[in-house]
């Protein structure tokens, strides 16, 4: 099951099948997908420069909205190696819900802050991504980190840039967004990150009120843990 949620409040309630079909969802997706290459090349070689980077903390559940992804390569290498290491005897331990993979510990965005201040935030927690909420504590959005800068041709001076930041983050987050709910399946919020190009999704129970974050990390790194885990029986 999944929720849309936007800046009016719940615009969908229901399977995947259904969150595919919706025009405002898929418009968003649409858009994002048509970002210029050259803006996002740079927002990556920013963050590898440290400007906006996620310095990974084990120890950290802020981790799963803004460290760096694992490469696919080396998750199902390390996933090799782990499962060479099992006994016979060991038990598996399948996951198949959001609840039992999903980050409790959650950095938010007011939806009333600046793209400064968005900024900021996200720079502070070493998060790549936080969901936005209204006065009212209620889901409307999710800001990206790679949202927060402009294309360079778009900002030829400090004034432009001042501007830029002085924006709303209403103007830049993705709205409306879709959330998961606790028992959703794993392999259906896999498929929709894939299918909207989306780099986690928040969790949300039926009034919109945030419970956590399940992000494409979080499913690497179950595969390279150890006790050995499947993802999907």
């Amino acid at each position: 099951m999944f929720t849309v949620y936007g800046l009016n409040g719940r615009v969908y309630s229901g399977p995947l099948e259904g969150l595919r079909a919706l025009e405002p969802v898929q418009a968003v997706a649409r858009v994002r997908a048509l970002a210029p290459l050259s803006s996002t090349l740079e927002t990556e070689a920013q963050a590898e420069a440290g400007v906006l980077r996620a310095e990974p903390n084990p120890e950290s559940h802020l981790m799963a909205l803004g460290s760096p992804e694992p490469r696919p390569r080396d998750a199902l290498a390390a996933y090799a190696k782990a499962q060479a290491r099992v006994l016979p005897d060991e038990k598996r331990q399948p996951l198949r819900l959001v609840e039992e993979l999903m980050s409790r510990s959650l950095v938010t965005v007011p939806a009333a802050a600046s793209v400064a201040q968005g900024l900021r935030l996200l720079s502070q927690a070493r998060v790549g991504q936080a969901p936005v909420l209204n006065l009212h504590g209620r889901l409307v959005g999710l800001l990206l980190r790679g949202d927060l800068l402009p294309v360079p041709d778009e900002v030829e001076d400090a004034q432009a840039w001042s501007a830029w930041f002085a924006r709303p983050v209403g103007d830049v987050m993705w709205s409306p967004v879709p959330s998961a709910h606790v028992d959703t399946p794993l392999r259906e919020v896999a498929q929709a990150l894939l299918d909207f190009r989306l780099p986690g999704m928040p969790v949300s129970d039926e009034k919109g009120e945030l419970l956590g974050f399940i992000s494409r990390s979080d499913m690497l790194r179950a595969l390279t843990r150890e006790p050995p885990l499947e993802l999907w029986s």
